[in-house]
């Protein structure tokens, strides 16, 4: 694959505490929503499991890394600093992976 052909899918699922569902997922949309109007974000979101659990799937896509790590930077400068973060919410440390994926899947 072409490096231009190539963009970067993150992928995290977490859980949050008992009785913080809400409030994370509020966090959540907050920070996927920063990074959709980040440049080099192509599209991101979070979405609660189906089941009832308070276990949540966030991904974006990227166009490379340097767009993923000026996201991650404006998340920590524009929302962390000013609400403390999403770690204290979760209920256990998350899954994280980053993925190559083509253009052309997103068709």
């Amino acid at each position: 694959m072409k490096s231009k052909d190539k963009l970067l899918l993150e992928t995290v699922v977490c859980s949050a505490q008992s009785g913080v569902a809400a409030r994370l997922q509020r966090l959540l949309d907050a920070r996927q929503a920063l990074r959709r109007r980040t440049e080099g974000c192509i599209k991101a979101w979070a979405c609660k499991s189906l089941d009832g659990q308070s276990m949540f799937l966030i991904q974006a896509i990227y166009e490379d890394e340097d767009a993923w790590r000026r996201s991650a930077k404006r998340v920590e400068k524009e929302l962390d600093s000013r609400d403390g973060g999403i770690e204290s919410l979760l209920g256990g440390p998350p899954l994280v992976g980053m993925f190559a994926i083509s253009r052309k899947d997103l068709e």
